[in-house]
């Protein structure tokens, strides 16, 4: 099979151009254009609690809240992370797309894509340097959290049901992430 790998200029081009509809849900992965799943009712859940929950790092100005936007790892990989913590900037990243270097935490909600999730968009956001991903397991009412990037994986590693997650001095109750 042929394949033809896009880079995310490329991808953009294609957006521009009408190729891809604005409201289009694909994210580019490895230079390839990938469909995302669906969104259910539990996966829209979990993410309006996570901005709730990670709301008050934006109104003290101590990061950016992204949602379901890109986030450029490197020329072929721009995923669309369900959440990421990005640092904060004044002009809200208006000239360009927030890069690994801006995140500071990433989170995926795995409904029907947690093997996907794990296996394949952790590895690349270790690869590009994110320090922190959780993936909110809703099948299994845990979070996958992730730290330390090294290489294709993270150094640390662990799956909550309980206790709390800390990003920049937050306080976050596992169980209030699960919906």
């Amino acid at each position: 099979m042929l394949r033809h790998r896009f880079t995310a200029e490329d991808f953009h081009r294609m957006h521009e151009a009408g190729i891809l509809p604005e409201d289009a849900r694909v994210e580019l992965v490895e230079g390839e254009i990938v469909t995302m799943s669906p969104v259910g009712k539990r996966h829209m859940a979990a993410v309006k609690r996570l901005m709730d929950l990670l709301f008050p790092l934006q109104q003290a100005r101590k990061a950016l809240l992204q949602v379901q936007d890109p986030l450029r790892l490197s020329p072929e990989n721009e995923p669309q992370p369900d959440l990421a913590l990005l640092a904060y900037r004044g002009d809200f990243y208006r000239d360009k797309v927030p890069e690994a270097r801006d995140a500071l935490l990433v989170v995926e909600v795995a409904d029907t894509s947690l093997d996907y999730d794990l296996n394949v968009k952790v590895p690349l956001y270790a690869r590009a340097g994110v320090p922190e991903v959780w993936v909110v397991d809703l099948a299994r009412d845990r979070i996958h959290v992730f730290r330390r990037p090294a290489g294709e994986g993270y150094g640390e590693r662990e799956a909550l049901e309980e206790g709390e997650l800390e990003v920049l001095g937050l306080k976050v109750p596992v169980k209030e992430v699960l919906p």
